[in-house]
C-alpha cells in the first residue's frame, strides 16, 4: 500500500483512446484502444494479418502518430515530441526484438550486443561488463567473438534478445519473434524473452499471430477494427 501523499509511479506504457486510418475517407484500422502496463507485465496482442499489429507497434515506438489518442511512455507523450526528443527517448527507453532480426553479420556478437549502449555513450568498462553480462544471461557468452554471420537461427535470436535488453529499457517490444524459427527454437527464445523481460526490463509487449506464442505472456489481447479486447 504507497504512504500517503506518495506520488505513484507512472505507469511504463499508457494507451488513451488511440485510434489510427490510413486515409481521411478510409475508416480506422483500430478505434478506441486503452491499455496500462506497468513495471513487471508482459503482453501479448494477437489479430490476423492486415489488422494493423505493425502499425500499432509503430504507435507504441512513438515512430509514427496516432489521429487520436495518446501514447504516454514513461508518462511521457510521445506525439508532442520533435522527432530528436522522440528518437533519445526511444535509443534510452525502448528495446526492439525483430522477426527479421536486424543482426548485423559483419560485426561480432559482443559489438552487435554492444550497439545501444554505443549509442548511449557507456563507458568502455561499463560498456563491456553490461554486454558479456547478457550474453552470459542469454546463455551465447562463448560466442562473443564470433561474426554473427557465423551463428544459426536460434543462436542470432537470442543476440537479438540480449541487443533488445543490454541498455535496460522500460519497454520491450516484440515483433513476431520466432517466425523464422523451429518450433523447438521458438519455444526456448519466447520462454528466453519472457524471463528477461521480467528480469531486466520494465515491461513487455509480444505482437504475434500464434496462439502458442501468445500464452507465454500475462496476458492475451486481440486486435480489431473495434481496438484491443480480452481474449
Amino acid at each position: 500500500m504507497p504512504l500517503e501523499g506518495a506520488v505513484a509511479e507512472p505507469a511504463v506504457l499508457r494507451l488513451e483512446n488511440l485510434s489510427k486510418r490510413y486515409a481521411r475517407d478510409r475508416p480506422p484500422i483500430f478505434a478506441g484502444i486503452e491499455i496500462e502496463l506497468r513495471q513487471g507485465e508482459y503482453l501479448a496482442v494477437m489479430g490476423e494479418s492486415g489488422v494493423g499489429k505493425s502499425t500499432l507497434l509503430n504507435l507504441l515506438a512513438g515512430l509514427d502518430k496516432p489521429d487520436t489518442g495518446r501514447v504516454l511512455l514513461e508518462g511521457i507523450e510521445l506525439s508532442a515530441l520533435d522527432d530528436d526528443a522522440a528518437t533519445l527517448l526511444r535509443r534510452r527507453a525502448v528495446g526492439f526484438v525483430f522477426q527479421a532480426f536486424h543482426v548485423l553479420p559483419y560485426l561480432t556478437v559482443e559489438q552487435n550486443v554492444a550497439l545501444p549502449l554505443d549509442l548511449l555513450e557507456v563507458t568502455e568498462p561499463e560498456r563491456g561488463r553490461r554486454t558479456l553480462e547478457m550474453l552470459s544471461a542469454v546463455g551465447i557468452a562463448p560466442l562473443a567473438r564470433r561474426y554473427a554471420r557465423e551463428l544459426s537461427g536460434g543462436e542470432v535470436q537470442r543476440v537479438a534478445i540480449a541487443r533488445a535488453l543490454v541498455h535496460r529499457p522500460r519497454l520491450v517490444l516484440a515483433d513476431e519473434p520466432t517466425g523464422n524459427l523451429d518450433p523447438r527454437s521458438a519455444a526456448q527464445t519466447l520462454s528466453l524473452l519472457r524471463d528477461q523481460v521480467k528480469a531486466n526490463a520494465g515491461a513487455g509487449i509480444l505482437i504475434t499471430h500464434s496462439r502458442t506464442a501468445a500464452e507465454t505472456a500475462d496476458r492475451i489481447l486481440v486486435l480489431d477494427a473495434g481496438g484491443l479486447k480480452p481474449l
